[in-house]
């Protein structure tokens, strides 16, 4: 026996047509709807077109507060994978949401009151807790004790540094330096200024993820994987208990 329930002529009679459907989906607040944009573009000077682009504009300019930001490389200090005149987008939400710069990565940050009135571009070497030394016996920096081939990005024929350091990194700071080390004023130029040439991690704008002008030099913007060794920071050791006979 066929238990499917069959529609009666009264089921039927009850059911709206699809004009009746569709006007009711194109009801009151439909219609308010297209009627205010209607109002504003004939309100506005040049119509629709004018609503559009500021339409566009508006959300050009909440990506740029909150998503992505395009800078404009002025210097040498990052040759050899960034150039001068280079435009870079920055990602700013990689660091919104409880990630953390990591070693290796292209920063964009202001650095008022550390670096002078601008945004600067480096990349990370230490980051909050690590030991960073120049140079080990071969030339080279070492990060936690781990010596860093830093070849694959340094400029040709630079050294790591030709000034000396020893630093502990504080914590919620960070290390920079420039990839053309010689034309680089960097974490090493400022270790007497206040601050000692870390940089906040509060005032990383974001990470430089991609050149996207010239077109010519269109690519992605890897972080280095020359600090993937580089062990965790040394924990602080707690200071030590006096007892009590001293």
């Amino acid at each position: 026996m066929d238990t499917e329930a069959q529609p009666t002529e009264r089921d039927r009679s009850s059911r709206p047509s699809d004009a009746e459907e569709t006007s009711d989906t194109e009801g009151p607040e439909g219609r308010s709807r297209f009627a205010f944009v209607s109002r504003a573009a004939e309100w506005l000077p040049g119509g629709r077109i004018t609503l559009s682009l500021l339409v566009f504009l508006m959300f050009l300019l909440l990506l740029s507060n909150f998503v992505l930001q395009p800078f404009q490389i002025p210097s040498g200090s990052m040759e050899r994978g960034l150039r001068i005149g280079d435009r870079v987008l920055v990602n700013k939400l990689a660091y919104r949401f409880g990630a953390e710069p990591r070693r290796g990565d292209v920063v964009v940050f202001d650095g008022t009151g550390y670096f002078g009135d601008a945004d600067y571009i480096k990349r990370v070497v230490g980051v909050g807790g690590d030991h960073v030394v120049c140079c080990d016996e071969e030339g080279r920096i070492e990060v936690n004790g781990r010596s860093v081939d830093e070849s694959t990005f340094l400029y040709p024929g630079d050294s790591p540094s030709t000034v000396p350091f020893d630093v502990v990194v504080p914590q919620d700071t960070l290390f920079v330096l420039g990839d053309h080390r010689s034309e680089s004023s960097d974490s090493r130029d400022h270790l007497g200024s206040p601050g000692g040439g870390m940089i906040p991690v509060d005032d990383v704008i974001g990470r430089a993820d991609w050149i996207v002008w010239p077109v010519g030099h269109f690519t992605r913007i890897h972080g280095s994987g020359a600090y993937a060794r580089v062990p965790s920071a040394p924990e602080a050791k707690p200071p030590r208990a006096v007892g009590a006979h001293g």
